[in-house]
């Protein structure tokens, strides 16, 4: 099974109105923790776009508007991805995405690929979220110890993080520092069986 690891930077929160600034993903093989393949990307707006930015989003990603016009046109970033999910072989039933938040990076990830076109590619239609994989085994461990309920210790992933003993994500957030934080929580979290250390 394959785990794609994504996170996306946008100019905003709401997807009917704001934009995909960066994604970035690694493909990895569930059991074994390898290293199948990356992508990261800009994605170019046009000025209209950035104009109806938020700027509480842009605090967080730190990026400028220079910045941004060295993007990628979304189509050619939407191509790129298509040919890296046909060489790795990404399907349903053999792939899962997984994301801090989901249900908002999938959300931006339809601005590049349509969902009726996932579905024609048969692309995993199951995005997991970090949180909830948290969340069950703090349950367990809450048994225990109530400290460590995850609405004790919370559940954000730099929270996760600390509870954790790991460092929080570098700031500014970006894309690939994002799935780089997400795959060290993932592992110490979740882990990966037939990892060789």
């Amino acid at each position: 099974m394959l785990g794609i690891f994504l996170d996306t930077e946008t100019n905003g929160l709401n997807p009917h109105r704001h934009r995909l600034l960066e994604i970035a993903l690694k493909i990895v093989d569930l059991s074994t923790s390898e290293l199948k393949a990356e992508f990261q990307s800009l994605v170019l707006l046009s000025p209209e776009e950035w104009q109806k930015s938020d700027p509480e989003s842009l605090k967080v990603n730190g990026f400028t508007w220079e910045e941004v016009q060295k993007g990628v046109l979304p189509a050619d970033v939407s191509s790129a991805i298509r040919e890296l999910f046909a060489k790795q072989k990404i399907k349903r039933g053999e792939a899962v995405f997984i994301c801090q938040n989901p249900s908002f990076d999938r959300a931006f990830f339809y601005q590049l690929i349509d969902p009726d076109l996932q579905e024609k590619l048969l692309w995993p239609y199951h995005w997991l979220d970090l949180a909830s994989m948290y969340w069950a085994k703090s349950i367990e461990k809450g048994k225990n110890n109530p400290k460590l309920y995850p609405w004790e210790t919370g559940f954000s992933k730099d929270r996760i993080a600390k509870a954790l003993s790991l460092p929080g994500e570098e700031k500014p957030h970006r894309a690939m520092k994002g799935v780089d934080h997400l795959l060290l929580c993932y592992r110490s979290v979740v882990g990966f069986p037939l990892q060789i250390v």
